[in-house]
């Protein structure tokens, strides 16, 4: 195969280069019968009784028993498969999971008897943390550890800023605007909305701490101007989180997007555009926490809401993976970045 890209990291042999990438990814449960043994993957380790699980497994009940998650990732694949090939780099995707089917593990099993040296690895959350960078890297290393002959994987760093993401999140945000009344539409709210974890884990995100925090009201701040010039009109904006879990103990971020909607119907706000800026496609804490709970709140509360799309797909976003995935040197995450010391 001719190497599309002649110039390797610094740690790489001159006559090395990446010969496949791998999508790595959080799983999700295919049927109600998975749902109650995928939720003890998740929650491995930490002691919380089957019958709670059973409980949050309701989420995924009411919508079949099946996260959306698994499709999208292969239209994921399918998307990255088409834009390598546009691109003329003839490179397979592998795909892994680290709760459910495919496993990471048989995934870098297939690479090795492939005869795969060195993949790049895309991880489908673009953020640093413990939970959604360190714990990732720490997966590969224990797949790579158990699988004999098993190729060398890089991990990409987080990607939310790069300008393929962005581009992408701004068009859906505008795309929400737009279906508004328009009675209400020049006052919305942008409301942007993430996955809350421990404060002690944002606390240790980064190489030098609270990164997750950091790096999404940078994103949001960047995406709010960017509708701001392509619409001509400024909006107020702001991060709120979503999913808590775990003991009520501990201290999360805050506050929570129905908290914030109570709050912001009581000052008067009559319509809001709730921006998943979290997450790259819209999987269960979207199409659960967003459109069925917050949602539903909005219209409880007399607040016009509607919810932007995810990158998904666009191909501005998967063009950036492939660009991050295939730079020269991979641009990967600092050694002591996102330390689990604080994890639930």
């Amino acid at each position: 195969m001719t190497n599309p890209y002649p110039v390797p990291p610094a740690d790489m042999d001159a006559d090395v280069a990446y010969d496949a990438v791998l999508l790595l990814s959080f799983g999700g449960p295919e049927g109600p019968d998975d749902v109650v043994p995928f939720l003890e993957n998740v929650t491995r380790g930490r002691g919380i009784p089957k019958e709670r699980l059973v409980e949050v497994g309701q989420h995924y009940f009411l919508f079949g028993g099946r996260s959306p998650i698994n499709d999208q990732n292969k239209a994921l694949i399918a998307a990255l498969e088409a834009d390598l090939a546009a691109e003329g780099i003839d490179l397979p995707v592998y795909w892994g999971n680290r709760n459910w089917a495919p496993y990471l593990v048989d995934a870098v099993r297939q690479m090795a008897a492939d005869g795969r040296q060195r993949v790049a690895c895309i991880a489908t959350s673009a953020y640093s943390s413990w939970s959604s960078c360190r714990q990732y890297r720490d997966n590969i290393e224990e797949a790579v550890a158990a699988v004999p002959g098993a190729p060398r994987i890089d991990k990409i760093r987080w990607f939310a800023d790069h300008p393929g993401f962005v581009a992408a999140v701004a068009d859906r945000t505008i795309e929400a605007i737009d279906d508004l009344p328009e009675a209400t539409r020049a006052d919305a709210r942008l409301v942007f909305v993430t996955h809350s974890i421990p404060t002690a884990m944002n606390a240790e995100s980064g190489p030098d701490g609270d990164a997750y925090l950091t790096q999404h009201l940078g994103v949001a701040a960047t995406v709010a101007a960017r509708v701001a010039e392509m619409t001509g009109q400024h909006r107020d904006h702001e991060l709120v989180f979503c999913s808590r879990s775990g003991s009520p103990r501990t201290p999360w971020l805050e506050p929570d997007v129905n908290d914030r909607l109570e709050e912001l119907a009581a000052d008067g706000v009559r319509a809001v555009v709730l921006i998943p800026v979290g997450f790259v496609s819209d999987h269960m804490e979207v199409v659960y926490d967003l459109d069925t709970e917050a949602l539903a709140t909005a219209e409880k509360l007399g607040i016009e809401a509607r919810r932007a799309g995810t990158a998904g797909v666009d191909p501005r976003f998967v063009a950036a993976l492939r660009e991050l995935a295939l730079e020269r040197p991979i641009e990967t995450c600092a050694a002591h970045c996102c330390l689990p010391r604080s994890t639930p």
